[in-house]
């Protein structure tokens, strides 16, 4: 019944991602499922592997980017609907099946997930001893930010950046002559985050695979500076 419940979950998940361009889209939700059940699968004592599994499924569906919630609606809140609809063949839900405690744990990872949200709680001091320790965090976190770097992350970026009309490369002397706003490109993004993801990756698999990863990125961006430079 778990498993049955895990597939029509992602079958929620796939039509709820139709919306969102191709950088957010369902094939990445299935790689972050992926790459974070294979980190959890490292660590002892294990997490809690349906809440890694069903965490990474939904850790897109309410990206502020793409979905805005009703005023004053708590993520849990957002989402308990969504697990009640869904039912096992046998109409048990996912609310059932899952629990109240999962439930609020699958809501917290996946408000805590994002880049964005951790630099805001830290810089603002507001990380908790929870924000260190949960390891469904940590697994579902690094492999969302693994696939922010890399070959993969290397396309999602142009794919965002294609999306919302940013330009993928901006020459300095059009930043000097304000033709274009300061940092405003793909390769300034990469600057400005991709690179410093491999330094806030929690977990010993996540860093390993950060490493490869990172040095991708690094050989692309040296591909580009020789390009752009030459005459």
């Amino acid at each position: 019944m778990e498993r049955d419940i895990v597939q029509k979950i992602e079958e929620v998940m796939e039509e709820a991602m139709q919306k969102y361009d191709p950088s957010h889209d369902a094939l990445h939700v299935k790689r972050v499922r992926q790459t974070a059940l294979a980190i959890a699968k490292t660590l002892y004592p294990p997490p809690d592997m349906l809440v890694v599994e069903v965490a990474a499924l939904m850790h897109d569906m309410a990206d502020k980017k793409y979905v805005k919630l009703e005023e004053g609606m708590s993520l849990f809140q957002h989402f308990l609907p969504i697990f009640e609809g869904i039912r096992a063949s046998d109409g048990t839900s996912a609310a059932a099946l899952l629990g109240h405690d999962r439930l609020e744990l699958v809501a917290k990872v996946v408000e805590n997930v994002s880049w964005t949200t951790e630099k805001r709680l830290r810089e603002a001091g507001a990380l908790t001893p929870w924000h260190s320790d949960c390891k469904e965090l940590h697994c579902v976190q690094d492999a969302d930010r693994l696939d922010a770097i890399g070959a993969f992350g290397i396309m999602r970026c142009a794919a965002y950046s294609s999306a919302t009309n940013r330009p993928l490369y901006v020459p300095e002397q059009d930043y000097a002559s304000n033709k274009y706003p300061k940092d405003s490109s793909a390769i300034d993004h990469f600057y400005d985050k991709l690179l410093h993801i491999k330094e806030r990756l929690k977990t010993d698999a996540g860093r390993a695979l950060g490493e490869k990863r990172h040095q991708t990125m690094l050989n692309f961006l040296a591909a580009i500076n020789e390009e752009a430079s030459a005459t």
